[in-house]
């Protein structure tokens, strides 16, 4: 998945993190690959109330308390188109954020 992931995202810098591999653009996170296939997806917090009535799609909560915001995508709902519309909507929230 992380070669897809960087295929649709070529100029995204990728790094380590939560034991996966994470993509930035512009120094913000768009999404993270984790250890299980499944994916953490920044969709911000207009949009996170409908990503999460989608297939297949829940709360990243890590950390106990779910992160507005952020959606984690099980793998099974990542195969064919899926993963470029959900590494696309990532990619147009994080296009309204300013550069780190």
């Amino acid at each position: 998945m992380v070669q897809r992931i960087a295929a649709l995202l070529p100029d995204a810098e990728q790094r380590r993190m939560f034991g996966g591999r994470a993509f930035f653009a512009d120094g913000n996170m768009l999404v993270c690959v984790r250890k299980d296939e499944s994916l953490m997806v920044r969709v911000g917090a207009a949009d996170y109330e409908a990503a999460l009535a989608e297939p297949g799609v829940g709360p990243c909560d890590g950390t106990g308390r779910p992160m507005r915001g952020w959606v984690v995508v099980r793998p099974a709902s990542l195969e064919g188109d899926a993963l470029a519309h959900w590494v696309g909507r990532a990619s147009a929230f994080v296009a309204t954020l300013p550069p780190k």
